[in-house]
Parts: structure tokens; C-alpha cells; sequence
């Protein structure tokens, strides 16, 4: 099986999450030793929102898994509107710039469009966020906008139809 063809997003569930948040690699997975894929005030931030969001929409969080290795986080972060799942991921420091991104949510788009709930994915990037901007054009996703977000400022919206 070539890297692109390996499942690389593995569904997160609320054991998974409690596992993390005790610095536990769950479901046979190794955790990265030289950085965190995300700090704890994160972690138990995506927790809660996944916990909200899979009371109306499962799955809303996956693993970005490279070799047994937990590199990345994905998850739906709005509850779905009319077809519509928005986005967000991240990778750990130390393992950013090696496409995990690109494979990961090229996964996700094909999830969704294998999901008949799913028509529409959004996703928004930080301005200066170059590589994740590349992320999603590599994607076939297309910018669709700008917005002031309260917390992360200036963001480009972007949108990738899943049908």
C-alpha cells in the first residue's frame, strides 16, 4: 500500500480523548516523545467540543495517525448546518512540513464524500498561515472570503464541496 493510500485518520471517541489528556497513546498508537500534538488546554477544549458536536454528528474527531504515530488532530468544530461540517487540524511542531496535513484532510474530503450527511466542508486559515493555506488548496479547496474572528483575527475562509 503506497503513503497516500494508508489510512492516515484514525476516528477519535471520548476514551481516546481521556487517554490523551493523561498523556496516554489510546487504540495501539504511539505518542510523539520530542513535542505534544496539542497542550492540554487544547486537548480538553477539542474534547468538550467533540463531546457537544457527536451528540448530533458522529464521527467529529480523528487521529492524523503516520506510522503508528500520533502526528495530528482533526475535528469537526461547528455542529453541521444544512449538509455543512467546518474544519480544523493541526499537527505537532516537530512534525510539521511533512505532508501528514496534506494526506489528512485529502482523507477527510474523501470521508465526506463518501458521507451523505456531508455536501459542503469549510474550513478557515490565519493569514500569515501559509502552509495551511497550501494544505487546503492542494486540496481543491477554493477561498471563498475573509473574516474577523474574535479570537484568531483576520482568517481566510476556504470550502470544498463533498458531493
Amino acid at each position: 500500500m503506497s503513503n497516500v493510500e494508508k489510512n492516515m485518520i484514525i476516528e477519535l471517541t471520548t476514551r481516546d480523548f481521556e487517554a490523551l489528556l493523561k498523556g496516554i497513546a489510546p487504540a495501539n498508537l504511539r505518542l510523539i516523545e520530542d513535542s505534544a500534538i496539542a497542550p492540554p488546554e487544547v486537548l480538553e477544549m477539542l474534547s468538550r467540543l467533540s463531546a457537544d458536536i457527536a451528540a448530533e454528528f458522529s464521527p467529529s474527531a480523528w487521529m492524523i495517525v503516520e506510522d503508528g504515530e500520533i502526528v495530528g488532530l482533526c475535528s469537526i468544530i461547528r455542529v453541521p448546518q444544512d449538509g455543512n461540517i467546518h474544519i480544523g487540524y493541526g499537527v505537532a511542531p516537530t512534525r510539521e512540513g511533512r505532508g501528514y496535513t496534506t494526506r489528512a484532510i485529502g482523507q477527510m474530503l474523501a470521508w465526506a464524500r463518501n458521507d451523505l450527511r456531508v455536501s459542503l466542508i469549510s474550513a478557515e486559515t490565519g493569514l500569515e498561515n501559509i502552509a495551511s493555506q497550501r494544505v487546503l488548496e492542494r486540496n481543491g479547496f477554493t477561498r471563498t472570503g475573509e473574516r474577523i474572528d474574535a479570537e484568531d483575527g483576520p482568517v481566510i475562509c476556504w470550502e470544498a464541496l463533498a458531493v
